[in-house]
């Protein structure tokens, strides 16, 4: 069974199509007979993936700091609910369970995220794709500054190529297999 961390907002009164773009994600996920990998959130688009997936049968693995479950934002839900003390363990949990990466649309935390696995991918810390679903242009203004700094100098051509941009969840899935 693939396994498969997903990056996402868990920030509340966003556009409902991006939390209906996770929950697309999610069922396509069980489709497919896979594991979602989280935060382990219940809200938003972290909370609609993870809903999805469990509604179509797949299993989830949820990794939720400590200082966030007692802000009740825990998907209790899970199959398999990690609590850690720390953003760095959550993100070590969370690497060594997937194999694979997918960030949709989301903040800061997301960016960090994607970023930190991305490099983690080029520097060959690891051999797991990393893909990102941007069906609307949410990393655009992103995507063109990455490119500018690499014209400059300052990021190597296969580290760019070890990025895949997606439009659709089908194509970000098959990235992901």
């Amino acid at each position: 069974m693939r396994a498969v961390c997903v990056y996402c907002a868990s920030v509340e009164g966003i556009d409902p199509k991006h939390t209906e773009l996770a929950a697309a994600v999610g069922t396509a996920l069980a489709e497919r007979g896979w594991e979602l990998v989280s935060g382990g959130g219940k809200r938003s688009m972290m909370g609609a993936v993870a809903m999805a997936a469990r509604a179509g049968g797949a299993r989830t693995t949820g990794v939720i700091p400590r200082s966030l479950v007692d802000l009740e934002w825990a998907d209790h839900d899970s199959d398999e609910l990690l609590v850690v003390d720390t953003m760095r363990e959550r993100k070590a949990l969370m690497d060594d369970r997937a194999d694979a990466f997918l960030a949709l649309p989301g903040g800061v935390g997301t960016l960090e995220e994607l970023f930190e696995v991305w490099t983690s991918g080029y520097l060959d810390m690891h051999a797991k794709p990393v893909v990102v679903l941007d069906p609307d242009g949410h990393y655009t203004g992103l995507l063109e500054w990455v490119r500018g700094i690499a014209e400059q100098g300052f990021v190597r051509p296969e580290a760019l190529s070890r990025l895949v941009i997606t439009t659709d969840v089908t194509g970000a899935l098959d990235a992901c297999a």
